[in-house]
Order: C-alpha cells, then sequence, then structure tokens
C-alpha cells in the first residue's frame, strides 16, 4: 500500500475575540502606568540617553497580540503559524531596543539591527497576503471586507513607526529631539491600537 502524509487537524481552544483587543489595550495601559509610578525615574534617565526599552518590551507583546489577531481574521488558525507570527514581531521590535542601547550616544548610528528588524517585521505580512490569496482562490466567501481595511491601515502604522526612527537617527528637523520622536511613539501607539480595535468591532462584532 502507498503510504503519504496528510495533514491532521483539531481544535484545541477557542479565541474570544474580544478578550484578544482588550488585551493589547491593557497592555498599552499597564505600560504607560509603569512609566507614570514606579519605573518613572529610570525611565526618565533612559530618556536622556535616548533609550525608552519599556517602550520596545511592550511593543513586543502588544504588536506581537495585535497581529495575531490580524492573522486570526487572516484565516490563519494553526498555532505553530500564530506563535511564529508572534516571535517574529516581537523580534522586529526588541530590534528597535538593540537600535537605541547600540547607538546610545554616538554620532553615527549602526542599522543593522534597523535592517533586521524591517526583514523580520515584512515576513508576517507575505504570509497574510499568501493566506488572503488561498481564502480568495479556494473558499467561497474569502476575506472579508474589513480585513482588507485593517491591513492597509495597520501596515501603514506599522511602517510610520519606521520612519519615526530613521528621522530620529538622521536627526531630521525636530527629530533631532529624541523627546520629540517619542512623543510620535506615543501618539501612533494609540492611534494604531485604537485603529484595530475599532475596525475589528466595526467588522467581527457587527450585528
Amino acid at each position: 500500500a502507498t503510504q503519504s502524509l496528510e495533514p491532521a487537524t483539531t481544535s484545541l481552544f477557542n479565541v474570544n475575540f474580544a478578550w484578544l483587543v482588550a488585551s493589547f489595550m491593557f497592555m498599552s495601559a499597564l505600560a504607560h502606568l509603569s512609566i507614570v509610578t514606579w519605573y518613572k525615574k529610570t525611565y526618565v534617565s533612559d530618556l536622556e540617553k535616548g533609550i525608552n526599552k519599556a517602550r520596545w518590551i511592550e511593543y513586543s507583546i502588544s504588536a506581537s497580540t495585535m497581529m495575531v489577531a490580524i492573522a486570526l481574521l487572516s484565516g490563519m488558525q494553526d498555532l505553530a503559524s500564530l506563535v511564529m507570527i508572534f516571535a517574529l514581531v516581537a523580534g522586529m521590535n526588541l530590534m528597535g531596543l538593540v537600535m537605541e542601547v547600540v547607538n546610545a550616544g554616538k554620532k553615527q548610528p549602526s542599522w543593522l539591527s534597523f535592517i533586521i528588524g524591517c526583514i523580520l517585521g515584512i515576513v508576517p505580512w507575505i504570509a497574510f497576503g499568501i493566506y488572503v490569496w488561498a481564502a480568495n482562490a479556494y473558499s467561497i466567501n474569502g476575506v472579508p471586507g474589513f480585513v482588507y481595511a485593517i491591513y492597509v491601515s495597520i501596515f501603514i502604522f506599522f511602517n510610520i513607526f519606521a520612519i519615526n526612527m530613521y528621522l530620529q537617527y538622521k536627526k531630521i528637523g525636530k527629530w533631532a529631539d529624541y523627546l520629540y520622536g517619542e512623543k510620535v511613539y506615543i501618539i501612533l501607539s494609540l492611534l494604531a491600537k485604537s485603529a484595530l480595535a475599532w475596525q475589528v468591532y466595526a467588522g467581527v462584532f457587527q450585528p
């Protein structure tokens, strides 16, 4: 008899999307609470050196959770792929931390960690593209329309984060002041998380 490898699947657990969306908002709130309370002294000290460790650690968890949510909306359901999406996005953000730590006090920054971070960050979007193509090619309904809006908006936000860092280290215009870039990060984080939450609410939770 001919033997062959066949994929076998089983449902491990169900994901409550409401809790998933709430989780990355809660992570951001907890991080901001820490920098105005017990972590404030270290936070201020690090800002003077051009470093914000709390930002990148929070992003590595919250942004990764956001991307897992987008992966689920794309039809990605296998646990291994979701874990890898989380790890890739976490690695991308931790490269931002490496960028700041390595270049603290330097006049000429090293861009290696920035480049590696960009490479890590683009892989999940390639995976999403494959899933969207497969959904449109092999399923009846394909990917819901609101998911495309999420792709576009979050992809733009993620790229603006990278542009903000680029402007910081090139010291272009107002970005010559590290604290200006810090303010932009805060605004971008709020807008990106809010945009995803509202779009998910409007799409997934509509009557």
